[in-house]
């Protein structure tokens, strides 16, 4: 039986790779709806972005706009890394279709009320405000939640926004506060995990083999996206990161995973957003998420070239 989940996202170039994988494996995931969220850019960009995404590969999933700005901050964007678009380098398809009725927030609500206890998945792969907002209108939903597969935070790796925050929780910390207080099982994928997902030449070239019409715009994506991690990081290739909770869902056991309390820093100063994990119980709390450290790489571009060579 395939496994329903709900992704929330803010496309964004690995976004667009996530949600292209997740919607090629429908024998074992049940997508139900793609929800948006402000971040790499405003909200109008990430929901136009994602209607285009869906019309490229004809999906029927449906896409509910959700928040335009963070819950306490004013909205940061990544136009310097994804574009003015959010998408830039591929031409994609205007949408034939809008986004369905009524705001994401509401929607996952009555959606995972509607569902049986501990039977959806939801993939946050952007900031976690819509997640947030739900959680604090309806506290029932916790438990019609399975678990919460988290793109965000970094650890020994340093941050990729400032020298301690990584992007997706850095925009909205009080949102990942609210869903790392849920008590919701976890499972993150931070930057130590996802900057071992980088699409080297070689394994780009196998993206660019795939044919249209997803091959030509997954290899314009990465042309683009590339350049800037790049040149700031010195990469061999743009990291894939929001994918890593997609094959997560798919393949497990690609990954490593350690246990441990992890929090975040909401108070304004140099270590603003910031993931901390206690991996020795020093806080006294028990651990609330299980942490991915370690990641097949081989066998993650395996599977991320097989899905998206299925469209």
């Amino acid at each position: 039986m395939s496994k329903r989940i709900i992704i929330d996202t803010d496309p964004g170039h690995d976004d667009a790779f996530a949600l292209l994988m997740a919607l090629a494996s429908s024998d074992e995931l049940d997508v139900r709806a793609i929800t948006t969220v402000a971040g790499n850019v405003p909200i109008d960009k990430t929901t136009y972005n994602a209607l285009r995404l869906r019309e490229l590969v004809g999906s029927d999933v449906p896409v509910y706009r959700g928040c335009a700005r963070p819950m306490v901050n004013e909205l940061v964007t990544a136009e310097y890394v994804h574009g003015e678009t959010g998408l830039d380098g591929p031409h994609l398809p205007e949408p034939s279709r809008d986004v369905g009725p009524g705001h994401a927030v509401d929607y996952l609500i009555d959606e995972l009320l509607g569902a049986p206890r501990a039977a959806t998945t939801v993939c946050l792969i952007g900031p976690m405000t819509n997640m947030a907002m739900a959680l604090v209108k309806e506290p029932r939903i916790s438990a019609h939640i399975a678990e919460f597969v988290i793109m965000g935070g970094s650890f020994k790796e340093g941050g990729n926004v400032t020298p301690t925050a990584e992007f997706n929780v850095y925009v909205d910390p009080h949102a990942a506060h609210v869903v790392l207080a849920s008590g919701v099982p976890i499972t993150i994928m931070p930057l130590d995990v996802t900057h071992q997902a980088q699409a080297t030449p070689e394994r780009a070239s196998a993206f660019r083999s795939l044919g249209d019409p997803v091959g030509s715009v997954v290899s314009a994506m990465l042309d683009f996206a590339s350049r800037f991690d790049i040149a700031q990081y010195g990469f061999v290739g743009y990291p894939l990161h929001d994918p890593t909770v997609i094959a997560y869902l798919l393949e497990p056991d690609m990954f490593e995973f350690r246990d441990a309390h992890v929090s975040v820093v909401t108070d304004v100063g140099s270590t603003h957003g910031q993931t901390v994990a206690d991996w020795y119980g020093q806080t006294g709390h028990e651990p609330n998420a299980r942490v991915a450290m370690r990641l097949d790489a081989d066998r993650f571009f395996a599977l991320v070239t097989d899905r998206l060579g299925r469209h």
